[in-house]
């Protein structure tokens, strides 16, 4: 038996609605949940038109084979960057003109494996083995309406076509429980004499991937209490009914990390030259949602660590590409002497008539204008700027080198500003020209001590 999908209401209207534009195609996004018996579908974006040249102008019938994976993808890239913890790309939509017949499967098929491969390269975390693995694909003929729902296991390259149901149901986005946690960010980077002729980008991942594993092994308080893994969520509160309390239940997470108690316990050390560091310093607001049907205190765990990831590593990959296109290269940012970069910073955007708000990142000069219409550029909906939630404040954050003094190893900065404000975020950059000496120890006692990393 294939999966089931349960689907807002208002996507199948949505769906319908859509203008071909005498076109013989449009495709686009299916945004949802993955739960171990079904899945659910809150969200369909048709993914923009590429702006056409003349020649194509000329042939507006155009033939799937036709359709941009490049540019399917990279809006797969950006919608992701817009999903709070606990949302994901499902799959792919298409509809087609009924002259297209058949010939739309193959397309499909790349298409949905080219998206999920895509997004998994700037993930900072990996899908366990219990995890779905199944993604969808939809086709609707434009005049006879007719759908047809099919899964493919992306961990199967050769995997075959597996028949789905797919069934709207009424108020599906008013039944979600919300997570929310303030988490501070400390992270420094060494950069080995080798590593520092990298470009900044992948010196800045690799570090936040040894960063990663400490999210993930962290221990998660729900509320104030570590709730067993397969403890009911919902247990010993009441089940939320109907919009105003669904809307209303939401739970506050902070998260310890582990550290080391003394110097009693037993480690490896690995002694690195280095000759310069980025640190990533500040706080960060973290969001996910999990469906209301069931949930588990491990999915709701699961849901925050992946936001807290998602959050920072896309961060720093905005303020790398804003970089790129003020012509900034990154080995100039490296090789100056100081220079600092402000992160972008967050905000939230409520779905129309959902209990669910996705999210989005702004730069200090960027005004709520450019983030309402690259809201709807991206995810095809509208929405009312006074609707916009600034979850931060506009950053304290910079990047900044130094090719001319030694990094501490006590990791303080005498250049940051002296009042940061509590939810600024900083990545700081520096380049010295003496040896440092970076300790990677892997404790091997069994007494920690933990750490609150939030509020």
């Amino acid at each position: 038996m294939g999966r089931t999908y349960i689907v807002e209401e208002t996507i199948g209207q949505y769906l319908s609605n859509l203008n071909l534009q005498g076109k013989s195609f449009v495709s686009g996004l299916l945004i949802g949940q993955c739960s171990s018996q079904k899945d659910y579908v809150i969200l369909a974006t048709r993914t923009p038109p590429k702006e056409e040249n003349n020649e194509n102008l000329k042939h507006p019938k155009d033939k799937v084979d036709n359709l941009d994976e490049e540019w399917a993808t990279e809006h797969a890239n950006q919608v992701s960057r817009m999903l709070p913890g606990g949302l994901l790309v499902l799959g792919v939509f298409i509809i087609t003109t009924l002259e297209m017949g058949n010939d739309f499967q193959n397309t499909l098929r790349r298409l949905v494996f080219a998206v999920e491969k895509s997004m998994n390269k700037k993930r900072l975390w990996n899908f366990t083995e219990e995890e779905v693995s199944d993604r969808v694909t939809l086709h609707i003929c434009s005049s006879t309406k007719k759908i047809l729902c099919r899964t493919y296991d992306i961990h199967d390259p050769k995997s075959s076509a597996k028949p789905a149901d797919w069934k709207y149901q009424n108020g599906l986005s008013t039944s979600w429980l919300s997570l929310e946690c303030t988490v501070h960010i400390n992270i420094h980077i060494p950069l080995s004499t080798t590593s520092v002729s990298y470009p900044l980008e992948k010196n800045t991942k690799n570090g936040l991937a040894r960063w990663a594993k400490q999210i993930e092994n962290g221990v998660y308080l729900i509320n104030g209490q570590v709730k067993a893994e397969d403890c009911d969520l919902l247990e010993g509160q009441k089940k939320p009914r109907g919009n105003a309390q669904a809307s209303s239940c939401s739970f506050d997470v902070r998260v310890l990390t582990q550290l080391l108690l003394n110097s009693d316990h037993r480690s490896t050390a690995t002694v690195q030259i280095c000759s310069g560091s980025v640190n990533l310093k500040g706080a960060v607001k973290c969001r996910a949602y999990i469906h209301s049907n069931k949930p588990k205190v491990k999915d709701a765990v699961q849901a925050v660590k992946r936001d807290i990831l998602n959050t920072v590593a896309d961060r720093c990959e905005i303020l790398f590409e804003d970089l790129l296109l003020n012509e900034i290269p990154e080995k100039k940012v490296m090789n100056s002497e100081k220079e600092f970069h402000i992160l972008p910073h967050r905000v939230f955007v409520p779905i129309p008539g959902s209990t669910v708000m996705l999210c989005d990142y702004k730069f200090g000069d960027e005004s709520a204008e450019e983030i309402r219409d690259h809201f709807i550029e991206m995810l095809d909906h509208r929405i009312q700027i006074e609707d916009l939630e600034i979850a931060e404040e506009i950053n304290t954050a910079f990047l900044s080198s130094s090719m001319n003094s030694e990094a501490p190893l006590d990791n303080r900065d005498d250049e940051q500003p002296k009042e940061p404000m509590q939810t600024s975020i900083v990545l700081k950059i520096r380049q010295n020209m003496g040896m440092i000496a970076a300790f990677a120890v892997a404790v091997l006692a069994v007494g920690i001590a933990f750490h609150y990393f939030s509020d």
